[in-house]
């Protein structure tokens, strides 16, 4: 098997590393093809790899590239964590929306709006390529904001394409600490979109542990997510908090002297630093700063299940297809997906539950007309979406946002100034 990782120069590249190496011989992994355009980011990166797997004794090829077209053909897998712009365009994304009275996060309401406009025509690039030089790969896309991007790369490709998070398979591991169970054991009723889903119910070896699992959860949690739980009756996604406590949260951002994409960007120098230190052979402990905790263990779930080495069920992207009836069937849900080498398939989960229903109707039509803005580089889409989307809702502040949002990212946004489209910019 040939693995490709685009987006290679991450800081997350080690996690996933660690993954590929422990799982190598049961996948029948041959080469792991290193790519991305930061030549620096990937000689640093990608030569701690090389010697994670020399060190570990892997009997597998690491190949270091700048080419993606080299690194995709023939390839079975393709993992995809791409930040166009860089870490930069990520602080610009939490400022701006931030001066006009709007919540700044990269992957939710006006940042994410920006990340995924400057994202999907890479990724659509990316997907059209798959299709000429390996057909019949998955990618598995970790990049955000996942859900809209693995629903963009749906809709306008034919690459096999699901998405992944950290997110659900962190709730599972927190629902296990609560309920004094290891993770394999629980499994959740999970529904919903990217950062914006709920467990509906627990099980711990297959009986229901629902009632424990709110009780244990509303204990551990605080302020928004207690009230949250004990209103809804459900379990959400951290990034709830966004929609939830809102105000409580802007105010927390103006207040601080820095976003967290720049706390970010001093871990990340950080961890450059660490990573290009020759002796180097493992992953450090200091990535934990970075987050992304249970990276790898989500993507090799994935890959095990679709190379049909373990078939099992994982919440996971992908199409609707009916799963959750109140939702296009087009469009792409995160839920629990079986897998196999046949591939992916949503377990049907249903109607929402009627107290979200709403906020998830309403995200969903954003990320659909921010696709489409993407694609053809329209502001009047774009403009469309920023105004529908629940954390802006005034057609003022959102047509400001565009103008501000739209000229801090020229460069990387020729759609929409009248010039060429991108022909990719990974990381």
């Amino acid at each position: 098997m040939k693995l490709c990782v685009i987006g290679a120069g991450s800081s997350y590249t080690p996690e996933l590393m660690e993954g590929l190496i422990s799982h190598a011989r049961e996948l029948g992994l041959s080469q792991v093809w290193l790519m991305d355009i930061d030549e620096r980011r990937l000689e640093i990166v990608g030569g701690l790899a090389q010697r994670m797997a020399a060190a570990a004794g892997a009997h597998f090829q690491t190949i270091l590239t700048t080419d993606r077209r080299r690194a995709l053909e023939g390839s079975s897998f393709v993992v995809a964590q791409i930040r166009v712009g860089g870490m930069q365009a990520r602080i610009k994304d939490e400022r701006i929306p931030l001066r006009h009275g709007v919540i700044g996060q990269e992957t939710t309401g006006p940042g994410g709006f920006a990340k995924a406009l400057r994202t999907v025509p890479v990724m659509i690039d990316i997907a059209r390529d798959m299709e000429k030089l390996c057909p019949q790969a998955w990618l598995i896309n970790f990049t955000n904001p996942s859900g809209l991007v693995t629903e963009a790369v749906c809709k306008h490709s034919r690459a096999r394409a699901l998405g992944l998070c950290n997110g659900p398979i962190g709730m599972q591991a927190r629902l296990a600490r609560l309920l004094e169970a290891e993770p394999p054991q629980v499994t959740m009723d999970y529904l919903g979109l990217n950062h914006l889903g709920f467990a509906r119910r627990v099980f711990v070896d297959g009986a229901d542990a629902t009632s424990l699992a709110l009780e244990k959860t509303r204990e551990s949690a605080s302020g928004w997510e207690a009230e949250f739980i004990a209103t809804f009756g459900l379990i959400p996604s951290s990034y709830l908090r966004y929609n939830y406590a809102r105000d409580e949260t802007l105010r927390e951002q103006q207040l601080a002297s820095t976003t967290r994409g720049e706390r970010v960007a001093d871990i990340e120098a950080e961890l450059l630093r660490i990573y290009a230190d020759p002796s180097l052979d493992h992953k450090p402990p200091e990535l934990s700063k970075r987050g992304g905790a249970n990276y790898s263990q989500a993507a090799l779930a994935v890959i095990l299940g679709l190379a049909g080495q373990r078939a099992r069920t994982e919440i996971a992207n992908v199409a609707n297809r009916g799963a959750i009836s109140d939702l296009p069937a087009d469009c792409v849900v995160e839920i629990p997906v079986a897998l196999s080498s046949a591939g992916a398939t949503g377990v049907r989960c249903g109607s929402l539950p009627d107290g979200v229903r709403g906020l998830v109707q309403a995200v969903k039509a954003y990320e659909q007309l921010t696709i489409e803005a993407a694609i053809e580089g329209d502001r009047k889409l774009a403009l469309q979406a920023l105004a529908a989307h629940p954390l802006v809702l005034s057609l003022s502040v959102a047509r400001a946002l565009l103008d501000d949002l739209l000229e801090a990212h020229r460069e990387l946004l020729p759609r929409f100034f009248g010039e060429a489209s991108l022909d990719g910019t990974e990381r």
